[in-house]
């Protein structure tokens, strides 16, 4: 299963990007780092292709949130803190509020729909997404690239230690998960206590 995986990213690898990078996109765009690392993908393209992989997955969210209000908050209804604190950061820091969506966990699909639901100007979205895309694709498939041999190395021993490497996986990813939505719970109470 691995072996065959490896194939089809080395065959399919852009295609698989670009798809990756509009759902999801972090790990994607670490394993096309790995892969211009070991010189199966050629780097500049790899950042190319996510940046416009992720820049066309945002404009989807923005233009769900623009044509589809309703539906938005039928199916959202959930998430009301969180749409409510994306238009928080939208009113209070403005444009770079959505290059810096990318970057902040659990809001990545949130703000882009939020952003949708306000009359912003879809030019001027689609301007900075596409700029901030790029960034974002080269921050992190550019740093997968330069440490592909110490990454490699802890992917073996994860592989061959997994008894080890999947417990502390477990703590690490829970520790960002918890402190992440400590810090979405008390930006969104200081925001209504003001």
């Amino acid at each position: 299963m691995e072996a065959q995986l490896i194939e089809w990213m080395k065959e399919f690898g852009y295609i698989i990007l670009f798809i990756w990078s509009m759902l999801e996109g972090e790990s994607g765009l670490i394993m096309a780092g790995l892969f211009s690392h070991t010189g199966d993908m050629n780097i500049f393209i790899s950042i190319f292709v996510a940046g416009l992989g992720g820049f066309a997955g945002d404009q989807v969210y923005f233009y769900i949130g623009r044509f589809n209000k309703r539906y938005v908050y039928r199916k959202l209804r959930g998430q009301r803190r969180k749409l409510a604190l994306a238009h928080l950061l939208l009113k209070k820091y403005g444009w770079p509020i959505i290059f810096a969506q990318r970057y902040m966990y659990g809001l990545r699909t949130i703000i882009p729909i939020s952003i949708g639901l306000t009359r912003y100007d879809a030019k001027t979205f689609a301007l900075i997404n596409l700029f901030s895309a790029w960034c974002w694709a080269a921050v992190t498939i550019f740093p997968a690239w330069f440490f592909g041999d110490e990454i490699l190395i802890v992917l073996h021993w994860a592989k061959t230690h997994w008894y080890f490497a999947i417990p502390l996986a477990l703590c690490i990813g829970g520790s960002i998960y918890y402190y992440f939505h400590k810090v979405a719970d008390k930006t969104f109470k200081e925001k209504h206590e003001n």
